[in-house]
């Protein structure tokens, strides 16, 4: 079978690489920490974070090895994706790889929990400094509750919010999550929007009606919005509402980084001074 494609779009990817692409977009510093293989994808991986920005001291080269990568087929008029990716050859980031004073002077570590021995040390340590530990949960994996002890914000997906709480309950799925100990738990639901739950306060609000084109990376850079607010000092509303707008902005461009909003953009929406 032969398919005609409409169009092509080349992008680094992965939940927190895209996350920290938007926030680095939006005036913060970022360092990424994490694996490629020395092929082709490894270096265009490399070259993705440092055209944005993005320190990649933490970026660890497995010799020999192959990268992981994805290829998406977005299928508009029906509103699917269809993924299909390779896992990495190349060893997980360990622990002693990981540059503590890198992550002792930050302000907040974003872990997608993929390396879990890695995420959870640096978890660990960031929480033994005083940084804020935010994670986003995709799938829920052995560790990830564990992960959720050791953070300030978690958010996980319909999916992971499936698997734990036994059911479509997303209410009841913040509620287990909060029990754990994050200050701001939620559940991205995507064009149905979220629900999350700051301290015993439960907030509820429905996805920004767009016209999608591709939902890649939409909970990546959802992630990145809530972030930007956390260090803004933002409350949970605000910050959750720049998750979802900023969300809804990278569905209208194929691809999950061509579409996050600019930080001119973001200003304007939200009132935010300059500096």
């Amino acid at each position: 079978m032969k398919c005609e494609l409409s169009e092509a779009v080349f992008e680094g990817g992965g939940p927190a690489a895209t996350a920290l692409t938007a926030l680095a977009r939006w005036g913060i510093s970022c360092c990424f920490a994490g694996v490629v293989g020395d092929d082709l994808f490894g270096g265009m991986i490399e070259r993705s974070l440092r055209e944005q920005g993005i320190d990649t001291a933490g970026l660890v080269v497995r010799r020999e090895s192959a990268s992981q990568f994805a290829f998406i087929a977005a299928e508009q008029s029906l509103r699917r994706r269809n993924i299909f990716w390779r896992r990495p050859t190349g060893a997980e980031i360990r622990p002693g790889e990981i540059d503590l004073a890198i992550l002792r002077r930050a302000r907040l570590f974003h872990t997608d929990g993929l390396c879990m021995e890695a995420a959870r040390f640096a978890a660990e340590e960031a929480r033994r400094a005083g940084v804020m530990v935010v994670v986003d949960g995709g799938t829920l994996r052995e560790g990830m509750v564990d992960l959720a002890r050791l953070s300030d914000c978690f958010v996980i997906s319909e999916s992971f919010a499936r698997a734990l709480a036994g059911g479509d309950d997303p209410r009841r799925a913040c509620h287990m999550l909060s029990e754990l100990g994050p200050r701001l738990v939620g559940v991205t639901l995507g064009k149905a929007g979220y629900v999350a739950m700051a301290g015993a306060k439960i907030i509820e609000k429905e996805a920004y009606p767009v016209d999608s084109v591709d939902t890649t990376g939409c909970g990546d850079v959802f992630h990145a919005g809530v972030i930007y607010g956390l260090l803004r000092g933002w409350n949970a509303e605000k910050s959750l509402d720049l998750g979802a707008w900023a969300a809804a902005q990278v569905s209208l461009r194929l691809g999950g980084r061509s579409g996050i909003p600019t930080l001119a953009a973001l200003k304007e929406k939200y009132d935010v001074p300059n500096g």
